[in-house]
């Protein structure tokens, strides 16, 4: 049988669908095929066993001790996918695994059984330390099969709040983890319900709604303190050859390499005697934390977040340090920069003087068309063709190098005048 087809069978257990796919490919090359007849023992109750059993093809019975009252013991059947022999590395089994049809399972001995274990969701090869900030970021723990539990990191983007992209970041990574790696998210839909709490680490649940030979459907359900918080509904595909075309074209823009880094634009910005000098203050007093996406604008400006400009942006954007070589995490870190800025273009033809705003995400959807990669440099193109009745809507396109459209994706959030704060004068005595 070929890795390929074993890789795609593992991609397919529950309990391996949160491994790294390095991971996955290591244990495709490493375990055995093993075959038994109908009625074979392939695990006695008070042996050790060989090591992690994977039931690719039949069906299997567990039973316990022959002198047990078998009368209250339910039958439980193992099918293909099922698993036996975790979490009993160099101990015994309490029960009996009989094969109950032709049975052929897949083991992995004992001595790779670290390769279950790895300190990432998203690469078993490097060290915690040589991750970059977004992956740290995106890094879950998993909590049981299909629930995990995601933190904001100290020097992460908040906002006062969960940061959108964060939550649509990790929200998206728990799901890629429940399906198989050969599968790839390529639209996804998710809502905003209630402000995240940023001193709080969130649950994510997923729900399994189809699993098909090309395409599959999860639901996440993200909570703090038992509080529905945001939804997501994401779809992913086996990759197969079809139809191409693409009708949309890149604009003409400056190559990053020959535009400023935020940081630079930053301190040009304090010192620049074109700009209110209370504006110039005001940025020199926030404390300023690197965003770990580094973002390159294509147009330079002296505007200001008071100036009334058009409804529409494009900048360069890629991840700070080169991110772990697994396809699915590049199109988390897509999501996670997305939401960067976004929701404001449908606000700059209303910025005046004193101009201060109250906004919140309410939706956001993607499509991934194409394969991407978040640590090179990609192309934003956003606009925000209405606002009304409090909503502000975007649409974006995202470009790669070669002028490729990788991702489409649209945005609506609440965009209101924020409410004058009165405060009662204080006594002085």
């Amino acid at each position: 049988m070929d890795r390929e087809s074993v890789m795609e069978f593992l991609g397919h257990v529950p309990l391996l669908q949160r491994l790294p796919s390095s991971s996955l490919r290591k244990i495709a090359q490493v375990v055995e095929f093993k075959h038994y007849d109908v009625g074979d023992l392939i695990v006695q109750e008070g042996e050790s066993g060989d090591g992690v059993y994977f039931i690719w093809e039949g069906d299997a019975e567990v039973s316990g001790n022959d002198n047990d009252d078998k009368g209250n013991q339910p039958e439980l059947h193992l099918k293909k996918y099922d698993y036996f022999g975790y979490g009993a590395f160099n101990s015994i089994h309490e029960v009996n695994i009989t094969a109950v049809s032709k049975l052929t399972c897949l083991v992995l001995r004992h001595e790779y059984r670290s390769l279950m274990q790895p300190k990432s969701i998203w690469n078993a090869d490097e060290t915690m330390e040589t991750f970059s900030m977004v992956e740290h970021i995106l890094k879950l723990e998993p909590l049981e099969v299909d629930l995990f539990r995601g933190f904001t990191l100290p020097d992460a983007p908040r906002f006062g709040q969960v940061f959108g992209g964060q939550t649509i970041g990790q929200a998206l990574a728990a799901a890629c983890k429940t399906v198989d790696c050969l599968k790839l998210v390529h639209s996804f839909h998710a809502c905003f319900l209630l402000a995240g709490d940023i001193n709080m680490p969130m649950l994510y649940k997923v729900h399994r709604l189809r699993d098909g030979k090309s395409f599959a459907t999860r639901k996440v359900e993200a909570f703090q303190e038992g509080n529905l918080k945001f939804t997501l509904i994401a779809s992913f595909q086996k990759e197969e050859a079809g139809f191409d075309h693409q009708e949309v074209m890149m604009p003409a823009v400056p190559a990053p390499e020959m535009l400023l880094p935020m940081e630079e634009l930053r301190e040009r910005r304090i010192f620049d005697p074109l700009l209110p000098i209370d504006y110039r203050n005001k940025i020199a007093k926030r404390k300023y934390i690197p965003w770990p996406i580094e973002i390159r604008f294509c147009e330079r400006t002296n505007s200001t977040n008071y100036t009334k400009t058009k409804p529409s942006l494009k900048y360069w954007f890629k991840t700070r340090g080169k991110l772990s070589d697994d396809p699915a995490l590049h199109r988390c870190v897509v999501a996670y920069a997305s939401d960067f800025i976004f929701l404001g273009v449908s606000l700059n033809p209303h910025r005046k003087d004193g101009f201060k705003t109250a906004s919140l995400t309410l939706d956001h959807s993607m499509w991934f068309h194409r394969p991407c990669r978040a640590d090179e440099w990609l192309l934003y193109v956003m606009e925000s063709p209405s606002a009304y009745n409090a909503r502000g809507f975007c649409s974006g396109r995202m470009f790669n190098r070669k002028g490729e459209l990788v991702v489409s994706l649209t945005q609506e959030g609440v965009i209101r005048k924020a409410k004058a704060t009165t405060t009662k004068p204080k006594s002085k005595l």
